[in-house]
């Protein structure tokens, strides 16, 4: 779905890679750049925060085909040119280009220029030809084309589940009146949902606006998004994870699930439960839980002398000799 703000966003930029990149290239670049910039490797970066939001958003367009294309489209007829503006326009320019290229078999260069000057029919007082715009009609006299209703802007704050799973809501429009709005699964923060022919009506009847919803996902306090897989830390004993241990691992709206660890299990390491990610049309993520040992901080005097006896059996490793090492290269 088209936006105005694809103008101004190089979305291969953002992700460092060229036009032609394939899609498996395109993914695995993706998945680097989020390993690095995720919330859960930057605490409290803001900057990370909002890096990994840029690469998000720019993946999620061009790993869909379609969006891809519609998205290269319009980056090529906006290359070099002025910024088209709507003044005093409620909105209905994001998608402008992009409802010409359906017109004649999707392709730009064949758009119906009629149309586009009549898009543009509120700009009072820009003489082109023997015509003008603001005519009473809404279009523009001369090419003729009724004038497209302007576009309704919403709200919604969702909670992480609704957002991960999909639903049917309900919101309020301008006029008070409720409609009903069905959120896509996986659908996520910041994303906007387009419902057309739903906005202000055409005054000399035209095409309808369409209402755009813009999603605010709340935070869940153990769940996390990494594209469409989810992710949570698990916690494990220092005794779990040296001898090995099955444990229990929550699933969003789920059962637990049990997995194993392994022994010499270390912190960090990430166990992946196959298919208990985000679920869309197009494809199911996994859930990817990533261990985090826990040492203990109150120790019995029995304990604490089992450690002791422990200390001097344990393999003699120092396991910052290689970052020793390393730091000298």
């Amino acid at each position: 779905m088209a936006s105005q703000d694809w103008f101004d966003k190089d979305f291969y930029k953002v992700l460092g890679v060229s036009k032609d990149v394939s899609e498996a290239d395109l993914k695995k670049t993706y998945r680097k750049l989020a390993r690095r910039y995720h919330p859960d490797s930057n605490a409290g970066d803001a900057a990370a925060e909002a890096k990994f939001k840029e690469i998000s958003e720019a993946y999620s367009v061009l790993s869909d085909t379609q969006q891809r294309e519609e998205y290269d489209q319009l980056r090529a007829m906006g290359a070099g040119n002025a910024r088209f503006t709507a003044p005093g326009a409620g909105g209905g320019f994001e998608d402008v280009f992009s409802r010409f290229g359906q017109s004649r078999g999707g392709s730009y260069q064949d758009a119906d220029f009629d149309d586009l000057f009549a898009m543009f029919g509120q700009q009072g007082g820009a003489r082109f030809g023997s015509g003008r715009f603001g005519q009473s009609s809404g279009g523009f006299r001369g090419f003729g084309g009724p004038q497209r209703g302007s576009d309704v802007t919403a709200r919604t704050t969702l909670d992480f589940q609704t957002a991960v799973r999909g639903e049917t809501i309900t919101l309020q429009g301008e006029d008070g009146k409720p409609f009903k709005v069905k959120i896509p699964a996986g659908v996520s923060d910041g994303q906007k949902i387009r419902l057309r022919g739903r906005g202000r009506p055409s005054p000399d009847g035209g095409e309808a606006g369409d209402i755009v919803v813009s999603v605010t996902v709340r935070p869940h306090p153990v769940f996390t998004r990494d594209g469409q897989n989810l992710r949570v830390t698990v916690p494990v004993t220092f005794t779990e994870a040296a001898l090995g241990a099955t444990i229990e691992v929550p699933t969003l709206g789920g059962d637990p699930v049990k997995l194993r660890v392994a022994p010499g299990t270390p912190s960090g390491r990430v166990l992946r439960v196959k298919g208990r990610g985000v679920a869309t049309a197009k494809s199911t993520g996994d859930l990817l839980a990533e261990v985090q040992v826990v040492v203990p901080s109150h120790l019995d005097e029995k304990a604490k002398e089992a450690l002791e006896r422990f200390q001097g059996l344990e393999p003699k490793e120092n396991p910052r000799a290689d970052l020793m090492a390393r730091s000298r290269e």
